[in-house]
């Protein structure tokens, strides 16, 4: 069949170029043929919006924002909006295609997409972002749907963007309606659990791995890059199961204490910093790309995409890596991992628990039933051990990476589905 070579990837990988590399791989492992191909390859639908938002100064500025629906084939397409600067369609489009093959992966009834809005949230004042929102919704309005496309929050928005996107959309559908959106606020019909569920998720597939590395967790050393949501979770639920976290990072820099960090403490820390570990006293100072080189047996990437890269993936000590970022590693520094016999739980799978959280979210909305904390936490556990133990049985069967295996898992159950479906 016809492949078509990803372009040349440059030190800073495109990310849907980085996305297609590893697609291309699974898919000839799959044998799929080229309709499923091009079809799988293709956002389904690609929008661009211009905003005209009034400032508090008086000013009209214009913000450029996307809506990117990369598949519906499996159920209404699901994804967050970021509110970023550095958002980009390129970016949208691949992280759209990463949603696709997280649903499938985990196997929810989602397709994938992505949202963003070119702006700087921490510039912005909360009537202007509530304004750029709403005027997001209204101009998506058709997009959106609880069987049509359901966003969620990502880098930038939170509950408070959510409970205005469902104020809005509700406005326009002349009734409430819950499960256009998840990541709501409780009040609003979010769900028990969803707070810490990426970061859950994360230490769920972690143990899960160590357990077939034969890495005792209580003699585990971890470090986790990135200190929000997903990494401070990630690290708490670690050392709640014996693991040691000795080194952890945020844009200050990183934190390292090889007797390990009291990450209780470290919490408290930061929300009393604004934010920030800066200052933190229970762990020596070290530079912030070093964390990933350090004597470990556990990394988790949590911060952001390509830090793991050909320039420093021959330097990594750890045995297992548990990405809890999007893409955090590049698709060339796959190989230098795989040749180091270094484990890595791909993103697709290692932080889909976010997105099977958002599912219960949406699944509750539609009942008009809330569900316990303990039971969204034991659903989301047992979904996501059993995909790792899928994709961890497809990588033994095709002999390849648990990337690679994830990603046939995800393709190979969405062009099953889209034969059975049929087409024009």
């Amino acid at each position: 069949m016809a492949y078509i070579e990803p372009a040349p990837i440059k030190d800073k990988e495109n990310p849907f170029e980085s996305m297609m590399s590893r697609f291309d791989i699974a898919a000839k492992c799959l044998g799929l043929d080229d309709e499923v191909y091009n079809v799988l390859k293709s956002p389904v639908k690609q929008v661009i919006v211009n905003l005209p938002i009034t400032m508090d100064d008086g000013s009209v500025q214009v913000f450029e924002g996307y809506r990117v629906i990369h598949s519906n084939i499996l159920g209404p397409s699901k994804g967050g909006i970021r509110y970023d600067m550095d958002v980009h369609l390129d970016e949208v489009k691949a992280l759209a295609a990463w949603m696709t093959w997280k649903c499938a992966v985990v196997d929810i009834p989602y397709g994938g997409a992505k949202g963003g809005i070119i702006c700087n949230p921490r510039n912005m004042s909360p009537g202007e972002i509530e304004r750029l929102t709403r005027a997001y919704t209204g101009a998506l309005v058709e997009i959106f749907g609880p069987d049509r496309d359901i966003p969620a929050p990502d880098m930038g928005t939170g509950p408070r963007e959510m409970a205005w996107l469902m104020d809005e959309y509700s406005r326009a559908q002349g009734m409430t309606v819950n499960a256009v959106v998840t990541g709501k606020p409780l009040v609003l019909g979010g769900s028990l659990g969803r707070t810490e569920a990426t970061g859950r998720g994360v230490m769920i597939t972690a143990l899960a791995a160590m357990e077939k590395l034969k890495i005792n967790p209580y003699h585990a050393k971890v470090a986790v890059q990135g200190f929000g949501n997903v990494g401070s979770w990630a690290a708490t639920l670690l050392e709640e199961r014996g693991a040691s976290v000795v080194a952890v990072s945020d844009i200050s820099g990183a934190y390292y204490n090889d007797s390990g960090i009291d990450i209780n403490k470290a919490i408290e820390y930061r929300n009393a910093n604004n934010g920030s570990l800066e200052g933190f006293k229970g762990a020596e100072k070290i530079a912030g790309d070093d964390l990933l080189t350090l004597n470990l047996d556990v990394l988790v990437p949590a911060a952001k995409e390509d830090v793991i890269t050909v320039h420093n993936a021959d330097q990594i000590k750890a045995k297992l890596i548990v990405e809890g970022a999007n893409g955090p590693t590049s698709a060339k520094a796959d190989a230098l991992l795989n040749d180091k016999g270094i484990m890595a739980v791909p993103d697709i799978l290692a932080n889909a628990g976010g997105v099977t959280v958002s599912y219960f979210e949406w699944v509750q909305n539609r009942l008009g039933y809330k569900w316990t904390a303990d039971r969204v936490s034991r659903r989301s556990d047992r979904i996501m051990k059993d995909a790792f133990n899928n994709v961890f049985k497809t990588s033994q069967e095709y002999n390849v990476s648990l990337r690679i295996a994830a990603y046939i898992v995800a393709i190979d159950k969405v062009a099953k589905t889209y034969k059975f479906r049929g087409r024009f």
